[in-house]
Formats: C-alpha cells, sequence, structure tokens
C-alpha cells in the first residue's frame, strides 16, 4: 500500500539526506567531496561563524573555502534544527526549494544556518544556497549572561541602592570607562546598544539630540515609515500587535524613548562626539565628547561602533548660478513643513523619496510647488508593489527571528535573481501610475538591471520614491515638473528655463539626498584612518557584501552599523558577538 508522504517529510528527508553526505565530506577533508553537493551556481554566505567575516563565495570557489574554513573553525555535526521552523518546499527567485535552518558546532560556539536544495538532474540533489553564522560563544549566550545578571530576590539592606540607583550611577560611567561608544541614537545605535547590553558588554550610546527619538520627531510633519510595521520591529521588543501598519514618526519616536529605559541603556544627550585617536599599544580609542554644558568628556572605549545613519552627511551640490536666488534655500534634512508657504511658489530639487513627500506637504498646505528632477528616478506605489520585497515577513509561518535568518541567508546573486522577478510584477501592478508619468515627461528607470528599489537602497541609499499620492498631484498638473537640464539660470524670483519662461520660487528645498559614513570618517578620525577603511556601504564586490558593514573594517575596533529597521535587528547581534569574542580573547 503506497503511504502519502507530506510535503514537510519529504523536505526534512532531502535536507537531512545532503546533511549526512556534508558531514562525511567535511570530515574526510576532500573538497571534491563538498563541491559535488553544490550546484554550479552555489553559493556559501558566512556570517562569522567560520571565516570570522561577512563574505560570500560562489562557484568554484565555494568548496575549497568552505572545507578550508570548517576545517580550521572545527565546524561538525551540521542537523536540522528541531528547535526551529521545520524544512519545508518554497519557492525562492523563482525556482522550488527545499529550505531548512540548521544548527552546527564550532571550537567558539553554536552556529546556525539556512540550507537550500533544488533538483540538479533526476539522481542528484545538491546545494543552491547555504549560509552559516556564529549564533553565540559557548558558555556567553544571551540566557547565560542574562542569568550572570541577576540579582537576589530580595536584598537584605533596604537602606542601599534600589535598581534606580543602581541604573543612574551606571550611566554616568562616572568610575569607569565604556568597552563600546555608540555614535548614534537612532535605531541603528540602540539595536546595536541593545544587542550589547544582552550580552553584558558594556555600551554607552551618545547623540547631538535634545531628547532621545528627535531624529525621528524632528523631520517633516506628516512622515510615516514607507514600509509596513511586519518587518520593522525593534531587538527583543517587538511593537504592539495594535500597531498601524505604517507607524508615524512621532510613535516611532516615543518607542525609541521607550525602549532607551525598557532595555536599559546608558544614553547621553545632547553630547557630540567630537573625534578620537586608536592606541594600537593600548588597544583603546581616546574618544573627545563635549557635553552639553560645554565642557569635554574624554572616554577610552576598546570599540567605537559608528551608528550615524547610511545617509547621514546632507548632500549639498554645486548647483551654477544659486547664489542668484534671492529666496530662502534648506536642504530636505532641515525642512519642517509647509504650513508658512501657503499660497506662495516653491522649487524641490529632487524626485526621490523626501523631495515627493516634501512637495505633497507644501501642496497639501497651499503651496505652488513645482518639482525639480535631476536624474531618472524609480517610482512605485507603497502599496501594494513596494511591499513585494517584504514578503518573508508576511502572513503565518516562522517566528521573526527565523524570518530574520532565512533573509540574511539570501546571497547577492540569488537576491538579484528574486529581485527582477519583483519589479517586473510591481511594474505590472503600477502600469497605469507609470504610464501617466511618462506622459508628463517624468524620466523612470527600474534599478540596475532591473533589480528595484532595495538593491538601489544598498547600493546608494536612495533614488527612489514610495508613491503615498504625489505621483497622482504630478500626473494631474496639481504640482508641476521641470527637468533640470532644461534650467538656464537662476534669478532673484526662480528660475529662468531654456526656453525662456520664468518659474517663481521663494524657497527652493534641496532633496538632494546624503553622503554616506565614510564622508565623516576624516573629520572624526583623520586622513589614515580614512584611508585605512575606505568605502562604507555599498557593495563590495570582492566579498558580494556591503562594504564595511556589521564586521571589522581596516581600522581595529572600529565598526558601523546602519539601514533600515529589519537590517539594524539582524545585524546587531552579528556585531555585539564579534566584539564579545575580541572581549573575551577568543578572536
Amino acid at each position: 500500500m503506497d503511504v502519502m508522504v507530506s510535503a514537510g517529510e519529504r523536505a526534512r528527508a532531502v535536507a537531512e539526506g545532503w546533511l549526512r553526505r556534508f558531514n562525511a565530506a567535511l570530515e574526510g577533508g576532500d573538497a571534491a567531496d563538498v563541491a559535488g553537493l553544490f550546484r554550479a551556481d552555489g553559493h556559501w554566505r558566512d556570517i562569522v561563524a567560520l571565516s570570522w567575516k561577512i563574505a560570500t563565495w560562489s562557484a568554484g570557489d565555494v568548496a575549497p573555502s568552505l572545507l578550508g574554513a570548517a576545517r580550521a573553525m572545527g565546524a561538525r555535526d551540521f542537523a536540522v534544527d528541531p528547535d526551529r521552523f521545520p524544512p519545508r518546499e518554497v519557492e525562492r527567485a523563482g525556482e522550488a526549494t527545499v529550505e531548512v535552518i540548521l544548527r552546527f558546532t564550532t571550537k567558539v560556539g553554536r552556529g546556525a544556518g539556512v540550507l537550500r536544495i533544488k533538483r540538479d538532474d533526476a539522481d542528484s540533489l545538491r546545494a543552491w544556497t547555504l549560509m552559516t553564522c556564529l549564533d553565540h560563544i559557548a558558555g556567553h549566550d544571551e540566557e547565560s549572561a542574562r542569568i550572570a545578571r541577576e540579582e537576589p530576590a530580595f536584598e537584605r539592606d533596604w537602606q542601599g541602592p534600589n535598581w534606580l540607583d543602581k541604573r543612574d550611577a551606571a550611566r554616568r560611567f562616572d568610575d569607569r570607562d565604556p568597552a563600546v561608544l555608540v555614535v548614534g541614537g537612532g535605531h541603528a545605535g540602540l539595536a546595536a546598544a541593545a544587542a550589547l547590553g544582552a550580552l553584558n558588554v558594556d555600551a554607552l550610546v551618545v547623540d547631538r539630540m535634545e531628547r532621545i527619538g528627535d531624529n525621528w520627531r524632528r523631520r517633516y510633519h506628516g512622515l510615516k515609515l514607507h514600509n509596513q510595521v511586519y518587518s520593522n520591529h525593534m531587538p527583543y521588543m517587538p511593537f504592539p500587535k495594535t500597531w498601524p501598519r505604517y507607524i508615524p514618526k512621532d510613535k516611532i519616536a516615543n518607542w525609541l524613548e521607550g525602549y532607551v529605559e525598557a532595555m536599559e541603556i546608558a544614553f547621553w544627550t545632547r553630547t557630540s562626539f567630537e573625534g578620537a585617536t586608536y592606541d594600537a599599544q593600548a588597544k583603546c580609542w581616546t574618544a573627545r565628547l563635549k557635553l552639553a554644558d560645554g565642557s569635554e568628556r574624554v572616554v577610552r572605549p576598546r570599540h567605537i561602533v559608528m551608528a550615524t545613519s547610511v545617509s547621514s552627511v546632507p548632500n549639498i551640490p554645486l548647483i551654477p548660478t544659486l547664489e542668484k536666488f534671492g529666496g530662502r534655500v534648506v536642504h530636505s534634512s532641515k525642512f519642517g513643513n509647509g504650513a508658512e508657504y501657503r499660497g506662495r511658489p516653491v522649487l524641490v530639487f529632487g524626485t526621490g523619496t523626501s523631495a515627493h513627500d516634501i512637495a505633497q506637504d507644501l501642496h497639501g498646505n497651499g503651496a505652488h510647488v513645482t518639482l525639480v528632477q535631476r536624474s531618472p528616478t524609480l517610482v512605485t506605489n507603497v502599496e501594494p508593489a513596494a511591499q513585494l520585497y517584504d514578503g518573508i515577513y508576511y502572513g503565518p509561518g516562522p517566528s521573526l527571528d527565523d524570518r530574520d535568518l532565512v533573509n540574511t541567508s539570501v546571497p547577492l546573486e540569488m537576491m538579484k535573481q528574486a529581485h527582477k522577478l519583483l519589479t517586473a510584477k510591481s511594474r505590472e501592478l503600477d502600469r497605469e501610475m507609470l504610464e501617466g508619468l511618462e506622459r508628463i515627461g517624468f524620466r523612470l528607470e527600474f534599478g540596475e538591471d532591473g533589480t528595484g528599489w532595495p538593491l538601489k537602497y544598498r547600493s546608494r541609499g536612495g533614488g527612489y520614491y514610495f508613491n503615498v499620492g504625489c505621483s497622482e498631484l504630478l500626473i494631474r498638473g496639481e504640482i508641476g515638473l521641470i527637468q533640470y537640464s532644461d534650467i538656464d539660470t537662476f534669478f532673484a524670483g526662480g528660475v529662468r528655463m531654456k526656453d525662456g519662461r520664468e518659474v517663481a520660487s521663494e524657497l527652493a528645498v534641496l532633496a538632494t539626498g546624503y553622503k554616506g559614513q565614510d564622508a565623516m570618517l576624516p573629520a572624526f578620525f583623520g586622513p589614515e584612518v580614512a584611508a585605512k577603511v575606505g568605502q562604507v556601504w555599498g557593495f563590495d564586490h570582492a566579498t558580494q557584501e556591503l562594504a564595511n558593514m556589521w564586521t571589522p573594517t581596516g581600522q581595529d575596533g572600529l565598526w558601523f552599523t546602519g539601514g533600515s529597521f529589519s537590517q539594524c535587528r539582524m545585524y546587531s547581534r552579528h556585531v555585539a558577538v564579534q566584539i564579545k569574542a575580541r572581549e573575551l580573547g577568543v578572536r
């Protein structure tokens, strides 16, 4: 009698068969045996488990690199993790695969991973992708760290310091230096500090803002997140299920303020990071902080984590003849709301998300707005099209931790393949809007090789717009559109076009984007450190990864974090584990 086998049972059998062969190949030490387990287009992505770096190897580089690293780290006992989401048959990047969450051990600690298998031919099952990451260092997992922090249930000395007294004393750092100085108190810095704290690594966050959350609170009036709540949780404290899908800026700001208290993060507001020098012999930094009262405090952390956003320094390009303009000029980072420009003409330079949102805010306040397009721009409706790329976070299924693990397991080439398919689908969903934009002369593009907005974000931090209504205002002519290349000159009252017509303006908003974190390196650390580090953010094609993000840099003790809520949540733990390893001397 035939016995019906479920898809889950089939997936588990496939995974366990591959893993038996993989463990044997590692034990045997034969690169040819390892190579035989991977497709010709296979990839191995490692997140500090076997290589102590974040990097991806592809095709012929997979087997020798993986075998050498696994042997060096004593990696063994790769198996289906019984405590995580079970193996399943699922489509990824248009391919039917078996996807399984793994666990394994190394001489350092416990690892986690994700394996994807698809059929190469009728007789052979080969891996398409394998991701390995260091989950925790043996004896120094988050639960062990929590137990180490645990105090007696009741203190016998009732007049001694209570929890609040101890917290206040700890965050002053009167008697010690922090092990880690986190520069920047937005979601990136707080996620990193929370992950470090969970491993009992002493961290201090500093920021110039008056109040925690002001980096969101002080942005333009109508701002909301443009992707949905499901992917945007902070580590350890997911947003309540009652929250709206698109979170308003002030709600985020207030949550971050509460997050600092709930996670017991040491945070100094109104504190400017003035720069630091590294002592190679002492293996620590001398970091200068300017405090709220104008005094200076010097701290000597062993690590500095720069969390000042991937778009940190306003980019103010040289715009010929702008000096002739008689109105106000402001970068988008300084724009509050458009109420004071009711009935007045305004030019907004740029066609990314900030430019469109600011133009829509001004229009809603009764201003006469003209958008100035400088370069072709990707436009997609905020829903459903823009949300397609976060599909892994929607619907029932794995826990958030498991979804994050699966998300980090996607190598760059697989991501490109998936995003091409999603971008084609989004263009079909957005066809009517896109055709309307082209009719009015708006210049469109859809990312490198049609890969859409997420890779534009990873490569340049912007260059796209999630439409929440401004595109329709443009199409209907309620907001004007001109091309920057058609401008002849500025004059006191606006711009004169090459065809002779004049476009009046009393305000020019430069929504011209931001420079990356590497732009601030020389000012804070000097040219020598800047040269050691090099590019930050954007793809390093040698590693197929974002350059110098969440990983050791060319400068000892200097780290970078940033990106979306989901990126910061996923990678904060990896930064914390790497720093913990250095604090313990195991790396």
